[in-house]
């Protein structure tokens, strides 16, 4: 039948996530961190997913399309309440638990932080700042923190620590970035982030920033596991 049913620009898509999260009927999911379609029967053709996406790339079309089957629809929801719940959003929103020791070792040693600077934030930090003469830096997604447990030893020790997440800042840091390396003579970059979709943002963001500001320095990119591993 032709019917009214959503098209998504995958060119224009940013991988987000919002629209899948957006869509009730689960007709949208996330593959190779593109939104795609995943249904046509699952699509009620209402656009709820239309205002959620930041890029516009959701549009209608009229097209020949499955009917919307709302029985369907209802079955995989279903499947989404069971013990191992079926995932159509962001990746980086997939529920997930982790088997820990209760009582893990106790060690000699009281951690402790190497966080050289303050303000670390990405957004709250000069460009200009003193302690950039000479760095190395670590740009960080704020989630390894929490994920990685030995970042302060294993990354942040020796380094000026820069944290941010692209997703829930919403902002481009590629411009900061690029004044931060062109003003100050750094010696080195490393950035790390976590394995979801999202964090793709922060590399992408280092990458621009080193080719727009003209110079060349030491970097490399650390992935880390959801679960806390270093991904090779």
């Amino acid at each position: 039948m032709i019917r009214k049913i959503i098209q998504i620009n995958e060119e224009t898509c940013n991988g987000c996530g919002a629209c899948a999260d957006a869509c009730h009927e689960g007709a949208i999911g996330m593959v190779n961190g593109k939104a795609k379609l995943l249904r046509d029967d699952y699509c009620d053709g209402l656009g709820d997913c239309l205002p959620a996406c930041p890029m516009g790339a959701i549009t209608f079309v009229e097209r020949e399309a499955a009917q919307y089957n709302e029985q369907a629809v209802k079955e995989n929801k279903v499947r989404q309440s069971g013990e191992v719940p079926y995932h159509t959003g962001c990746p980086g929103q997939q529920m997930r638990r982790f088997d820990r020791e209760e009582k893990p070792p106790v060690s000699d040693v009281r951690p402790i932080s190497r966080l050289g600077q303050w303000p670390c934030q990405i957004k709250l930090i000069p460009v200009n700042a003193p302690f950039f003469s000479g760095a190395k830096l670590l740009i960080a997604a704020d989630c390894t923190a929490y994920a990685y447990a030995s970042l302060h030893q294993d990354f942040m020790k020796g380094k000026i620590t820069l944290i941010g997440c692209p997703k829930l800042d919403s902002i481009d840091y590629s411009e900061k970035l690029t004044e931060i390396i062109r003003q100050n003579d750094i010696h080195g970059i490393t950035v790390v982030r976590m394995e979801v979709p999202c964090c793709g943002g922060l590399e992408a963001a280092v990458k621009k920033s080193l080719q727009d500001s003209g110079k060349f320095i030491p970097w490399q990119i650390v992935t880390i596991s959801t679960d806390g591993r270093i991904l090779e």
